[in-house]
């Protein structure tokens, strides 16, 4: 509602609503068929072109028209004066990160940890243990055999700054089409740090190729039907475990990771 409030003007929910119907209405969308149609018919026209469009197009790489609908479910609407950005009642991070979670997973003396391996030279993994949780791409486990899977890639540029505080919050998102960068991530305040001194760090996002990091699945009607395919072979490898955004060829948030992970170890050991 402040979003609607700041750009339209409006008070109450039933004012935004009836401005996003008109929008709607004018734009002539009854069923949405792509992101860009969608999106209209979430928040309206005017919010679609100011904070979606550039944002999205850059993001991705293509334009929203292009792209699937079901991209921009993920993003809530309310028509409430709430800022948070999802509507879980209860919201934040692990202290210290999510690494922590990791180390005390890993901290077991029963548990060998081998850092900088590649697991495609070591075909005996198969062999060698009943269960396999394999989180790398699911194309390149079948060595691409029915060619590759597209994704997107992102470019990092960190920069310590002499100056306690620049942008006042952890995450600013870039809307615009003009700006190179979809958002600044300022690291201290994720644990309200008070440092002289801050990092900031800018993501670009770029064109994914064999020897660059996969971090978002494209999945356009293409990618998921070959996607289906190599999920088919999967079955040829019961002791192997996907998991991930790459394993499972899905985007993912943070709390849906960790909700498929525990339903995973809940079908494993039921």
């Amino acid at each position: 509602m402040n979003t609607f409030n700041q750009l339209w003007g409006i008070i109450t929910p039933e004012e935004a609503v009836t401005k996003i119907a008109e929008q709607r209405k004018a734009a002539r969308i009854e069923s949405p068929k792509n992101l860009e149609e969608q999106a209209i018919s979430l928040i309206g026209t005017d919010i679609y072109e100011k904070l979606v469009k550039g944002y999205t197009e850059k993001q991705w790489g293509r334009k929203a028209t292009e792209l699937p609908s079901f991209i921009i479910n993920r993003i809530p609407v309310r028509f409430t004066y709430d800022n948070n950005y999802f509507n879980d009642r209860y919201q934040g991070i692990p202290v210290g990160g999510y690494t922590q979670i990791i180390k005390r997973m890993l901290s077991s003396e029963f548990i060998d940890v081998e850092l900088n391996q590649d697991f495609f030279s070591k075909e005996d993994y198969l062999k060698k243990y009943p269960k396999i949780v394999y989180t790398g791409m699911i194309d390149q486990f079948f060595n691409y055999r029915f060619g590759e899977l597209e994704y997107r890639s992102l470019k990092f540029e960190s920069s310590t700054l002499d100056q306690e505080n620049y942008q006042g919050n952890a995450v600013v998102n870039y809307t615009d089409a003009e700006t190179p960068y979809t958002r600044i991530i300022e690291h201290k305040h994720f644990e309200f740090g008070n440092q002289p001194k801050t990092i900031i760090t800018k993501e670009y996002p770029t064109p994914w190729g064999k020897f660059d990091e996969p971090y978002y699945p494209l999945n356009d009607d293409s990618n998921n039907e070959k996607y289906k395919k190599y999920l088919g072979l999967a079955q040829q490898y019961p002791n192997v475990i996907l998991g991930g955004r790459l394993g499972m060829y899905k985007y993912y948030d943070m709390h849906q990771v960790i909700a498929a992970a525990l339903s995973a170890v809940k079908r494993e050991f039921s």
